[in-house]
């Protein structure tokens, strides 16, 4: 590849980066964190077309030539993202035996059944901010995050004394500016929580996910194996959380931010359904996921990624593509007409938890606003610091003064 565009793994402007990458093209050279190349797909239609191309795999044992040729070494900082064993990185029969078992565990019904413990998540949450200390809280760490990581640890039977390590461990998963060594540390631990729950699901079984997974058999006799059980879990509780929590701690921002738009929200000329689709075009969540290989040689936007080659799905970028979102592309608007967008992923692996996404985030902003109708933020717009990742999209904190 030639003049590959370096890649900032601090994610200090996920959106100024963005920029530079469309400016390149719909397609471009990128170098990954630890001097990996890859292709960097930015365009709307360009990324919704490779998503749905079954010649694009996200398994590297077979597909990734780097990989395979022992190019990357095991000690990369981006390793825990391909080298797992589940569904993220499966390709053909492979993952449609894994999405068929998460699936079963991942029902419209028991994404609906968890609506009242979303609300009553909530509500305690809003109370507890009521209670804030000179009426300051940080949104990010005091409501964004607890909210959808105590629902998925319900949804997986997460015992208490395992949520704060297992908090702390899916943090660095996100966190591409680890060392390569404290990396690996995280994910050996992140792995020693999920094999002590599969064990105890394993001497008490129980209806929860957990449950479900260690119990899972399709009607062949296959079943997860035990890395991929492990690995399972780690992507449904890592993936499970992460994007609510940033779509929460963004939606928040953007209202605090377009006061005018919030008006007419709170007005209730727009619906809440509205902001949040917006937000998921406006700053995906997940900024950039990591990776895709061509299976062939695949042509996208006029250019031709080789065989065996990797790409970077650029959410973020793609849902300010001015080839569908106009010279508006970038501004925030709840009254756009066309909200199309990436967030969740698109084709054989789009995300089997948007529902419970769209769940808590369509229960949980209208509580918080509306306990908290003239909350504003405490600092400029401008002070917020981003995520230490060119993946996880948002803030560190999210202080405001709730003026309740």
């Amino acid at each position: 590849m030639e003049n590959p565009y370096v890649l900032d793994a601090t994610g200090a402007d996920v959106q100024g980066e963005a920029a530079k990458l469309r400016e390149r093209g719909p397609v471009t050279p990128v170098e990954l964190p630890g001097g990996v190349a890859a292709w960097a797909v930015t365009g709307h239609e360009e990324l919704r077309g490779l998503l749905a191309d079954p010649l694009v795999s996200k398994n590297p044992g077979l597909h990734w030539a780097a990989w395979i040729d022992g190019r990357i070494p095991p000690d990369w900082p981006l390793s825990p993202w391909v080298s797992v064993h589940n569904m993220f990185t499966a390709y053909g029969d492979d993952h449609r035996r894994l999405r068929t078992i998460i699936s079963r565990a991942f029902t419209p019904r028991r994404t609906e059944a968890l609506r009242p413990a979303v609300a009553e998540i909530t509500r305690e949450l809003v109370a507890a901010l009521a209670a804030a200390p000179g009426g300051r809280a940080d949104l990010r760490e005091e409501f964004a995050y607890p909210l959808p990581i105590e629902v998925i640890c319900r949804l997986f039977g997460v015992p208490d004394g395992a949520r704060p390590s297992l908090r702390r461990c899916v943090d660095g998963v996100f966190n591409t500016a680890l060392t390569a060594e404290r990396s690996l540390a995280n994910q050996r631990e992140l792995h020693g929580i999920l094999r002590d729950l599969v064990e105890a699901r394993r001497r008490e079984p129980a209806d929860d996910l957990a449950g479900v997974l260690v119990s899972a058999r399709d009607e062949a006799g296959s079943r997860l194996g035990e890395d991929e059980l492990v690995d399972t879990l780690i992507l449904m509780i890592s993936a499970g959380h992460e994007t609510t929590v940033n779509l929460l701690d963004q939606a928040i921002l953007a209202m605090l931010t377009h006061p005018e738009q919030y008006a007419r929200v709170r007005a209730g000329e727009v619906p809440w359904s509205e902001v949040i689709e917006e937000t998921l075009r406006w700053q995906a969540p997940v900024a950039n996921l990591p990776l895709r290989y061509a299976v062939a040689d695949v042509e996208v936007g006029g250019v031709t990624i080789p065989k065996g080659e990797a790409i970077l799905a650029c959410y973020a970028a793609a849902g300010r593509d001015r080839a569908l979102h106009g010279d508006g592309a970038d501004a925030f608007d709840i009254a756009r007409a066309g909200k199309e967008h990436l967030s969740f992923g698109y084709g054989v692996h789009f995300c089997v938890g948007k529902h419970l996404a769209l769940l808590e985030a369509e229960i949980a902003l209208p509580a918080l606003f509306g306990r908290f109708p003239d909350m504003a933020l405490a600092v400029d717009p401008g002070e917020l610091r981003p995520m230490e990742s060119f993946i996880s999209n948002g803030h560190r904190e999210l202080p405001v003064q709730l003026n309740c």
